[in-house]
């Protein structure tokens, strides 16, 4: 689809991809909100802010699509916004989580935890392939927001929950290609269809809070384990279609 509108748009259309923005925008609020609770140790609101920010950020490129937004209006940065936004409510509101959240990193190592997410995620944001021509994430897409739930809710011991994020902010540099579930085109549906039970699985152990059992936060984690192995298998797959293909011996050579 080109991004050169072919006629010049309607009021109506303006109205609408306007709107896309402002619904785009609101996630700052969002943000605001949830580095709010987090000043009030109000920790289950946090979360629940996590899943509004998300919320808006799953579903705004799919408006923006639908009204061609980025062609009505070619002269506000859609993109940019989407960026800003997303560096706030995946990163420095999980940073500040776990920051100021006792007990879930080693004593003394709070900062460097933070500081580890903040810094890893600014090379992940702003590489110009992040988010790669055929739909996917280059590098760990920076989903520290889920990270500090399950370092939340399962409540292991503060030396495993830094390893976990040493590895991850590792991980951000190593080129592996992650699914975009919005955008991808192969086993969109299935991935899509596991998120919305996944997401209902949260807003359960949300719900239950501070009592959340640990089996339902378990089984929860079947998401997380589809999606990096889901992420891999389509890599092994594009690898194979590159493989070139070997001819048999003509006869009599």
């Amino acid at each position: 689809m080109t991004d050169i509108y072919p006629l010049l748009p309607s009021k109506r259309e303006k109205a609408l991809a306007w709107s896309v923005h402002f619904f785009t925008a609101t996630g700052a609020m969002w943000g605001l909100l949830g580095l709010i609770a987090i000043m009030q140790q109000q920790w289950k609101a946090v979360f629940l802010w996590f899943i509004v920010a998300s919320f808006v950020d799953g579903v705004d490129g799919l408006l923006a699509r639908r009204f061609k937004v980025k062609g009505v209006l070619p002269d506000f940065d859609g993109a940019l916004l989407d960026n800003i936004l997303d560096y706030l409510t995946y990163v420095i509101l999980p940073a500040l989580f776990l920051y100021n959240m006792e007990g879930l990193l080693p004593r003394g190592w709070e900062l460097f935890a933070a500081g580890l997410v903040a810094m890893t995620s600014t090379y992940q944001f702003c590489q110009s392939d992040a988010k790669t021509d055929d739909h996917t994430f280059k590098g760990f897409p920076s989903y520290w927001n889920v990270v500090a739930f399950y370092l939340f809710t399962m409540g292991a011991n503060p030396w495993v929950n830094l390893a976990i994020l040493v590895v991850l902010g590792i991980l951000v540099f190593v080129p592996v290609k992650y699914a975009y579930p919005s955008r991808m085109v192969r086993y969109q549906q299935p991935t899509v269809a596991l998120a919305v039970v996944w997401s209902l699985m949260v807003l359960a152990i949300l719900f239950l809070m501070p009592s959340q059992p640990l089996w339902l936060v378990y089984a929860s984690l079947f998401f997380p384990i589809y999606y990096v192995g889901i992420s891999l298998f389509m890599m092994w797959e594009d690898k194979q279609k590159q493989k070139p293909v070997r001819l048999g011996r003509v006869a009599g050579d």
